[in-house]
């Protein structure tokens, strides 16, 4: 039961009377009254329960974006219903006007919609739905709150996609797209043509020589499909934030860039995530234009776990499926302690099979306590912060002599740093 600004009214209206009066008795008379007629407007009040509530919503919305909740109530009674709607939404999905008046007459339907505005990356669900329906007289109000499912996929907000156009335009240099194609030696079957002196004649294609009664040869090119492995660390080094977000997002960021990027070389790319567990696993595939909506949907809801990485497992998830040689990426924080004692152990294994890039985001904010020596604790700070930067580019050096290229980079440059070094190594022929 929920009284309304109705019933507060009625009471005081009772001071009217006893002042006019002023007696117990007008007190209890008045009071009685009211009790009565609320009670009697609660009884006839419809049940909000006779409501049919469901739910339609944007599935995907990518971060800054709008998306809409639009809550249909259908009226199935006999009777007509007036009151209010309140559709809640947790806080971070940035539910705009979720209170709605509700007047419907019997077998009626309305569409209620809600705007949200979502402030953080990820799963964000609603509420219970409360309905308020009043009685005829408008004093009191029946009350009721039930669940109707509903979830917004909230998108990283994908900054780095900028990057693209040139990046892509450098590719089509780079294999040649924008010329002639070129065959040669390779792995990848390119075409059919006719034999020629000098031809080595294991290339011969004996069945399509016996269909074509004159002999026929196969000719390749170098293969396209590579296979680009992406390891995403979600332990507690990729909370730490940098300005506004945190590191796990501007790594997220690179991820996406490069997997748009590789996507359209025709490479394979394969997204891992993980901290002491592998937490997400998007495979690609020769027959895939561009695995690139998957991967922004499958890191959607990830968030940092504060745990530290075991790096053994993610090597080892690495590992076990990825048997030819491959473009590993980890982005992961260049923090000397995690990598000392969880990643540097693990390298050699990588590095014997496959290329290793490692790419981490650099805070800022350490160099900005190099330029401040004003005062004796800027001093300190200063000394601190150039102890920091000594250990990371010790830790960087250790991996270079591993075999690993090293990348560290500010969150906004690191992407386009990652994308300009997968493109040099095409270039270079390295993959």
């Amino acid at each position: 039961m929920v009284l309304t600004g109705r019933a507060a009214a009625a009471v005081l209206l009772g001071v009217a009377a006893i002042a006019w009066r002023p007696s117990t008795g007008t007190v209890l008379l008045w009071a009685l009254g009211v009790v009565v007629l609320v009670a009697v407007d609660l009884a006839l009040a419809p049940s909000p329960r006779t409501l049919v509530l469901e739910r339609s919503v944007s599935p995907l919305v990518r971060l800054g974006e709008a998306a809409r909740s639009d809550l249909l109530v259908t009226n199935p009674g006999r009777r007509g219903v007036r009151g209010q709607v309140r559709d809640a939404w947790q806080p971070s999905a940035g539910a705009e006007e979720d209170r709605h008046p509700l007047r419907l007459r019997s077998g009626d339907r309305v569409r209620l919609t809600t705007r949200l505005l979502p402030t953080r990356r990820g799963d964000r669900h609603a509420d219970l739905v409360t309905v308020r329906l009043r009685g005829p007289l408008g004093l009191a109000a029946r009350q009721t709150s039930v669940a109707v499912p509903g979830t917004v996929r909230v998108l990283h907000p994908f900054h780095s996609r900028r990057h693209l156009p040139a990046k892509l335009s450098r590719l089509r240099q780079i294999d040649g797209r924008s010329a002639v194609r070129r065959r040669g030696q390779g792995t990848e079957f390119d075409s059919l043509r006719d034999y020629v002196e000098g031809d080595d004649v294991r290339s011969i294609d004996w069945r399509a020589t016996a269909r074509r009664g004159s002999v026929v040869v196969r000719t390749w090119q170098p293969e396209q499909h590579r296979r680009i492995v992406i390891v995403v660390d979600t332990s507690r080094t990729s909370a730490g934030r940098v300005g506004d977000v945190p590191r796990l997002d501007a790594a997220m960021d690179a991820t996406l860039l490069l997997t748009a990027l590789a996507g359209h070389a025709h490479d394979r790319v394969d997204v891992i995530a993980g901290d002491q567990r592998v937490r997400v696993r998007v495979i690609g595939s020769a027959d895939r234009a561009n695995p690139l909506a998957e991967v922004v949907s499958a890191l959607a809801p990830i968030e940092p776990a504060i745990v530290e990485a075991d790096w053994s497992a993610l090597a080892a998830a690495v590992v076990s499926r990825h048997h030819q040689r491959s473009l590993v990426v980890l982005l992961t924080p260049l923090e000397p302690a995690a990598i000392e004692e969880g990643l540097l152990p693990v390298v050699p294994a990588l590095v014997a099979r496959h290329r290793v890039v490692l790419a981490s985001v650099a805070d800022p904010a350490v160099g900005d306590l190099l330029a401040e020596r004003s005062t004796t604790t800027a001093v300190y700070a200063a000394a601190a912060a150039e102890r920091t930067i000594a250990r990371r580019h010790s830790v960087a050096a250790a991996l270079e002599r591993m075999g690993v290229d090293v990348i560290d980079a500010e969150a906004d440059e690191l992407p386009a740093r990652l994308a300009d070094h997968y493109l040099w190594l095409k270039s270079e022929g390295l993959l």
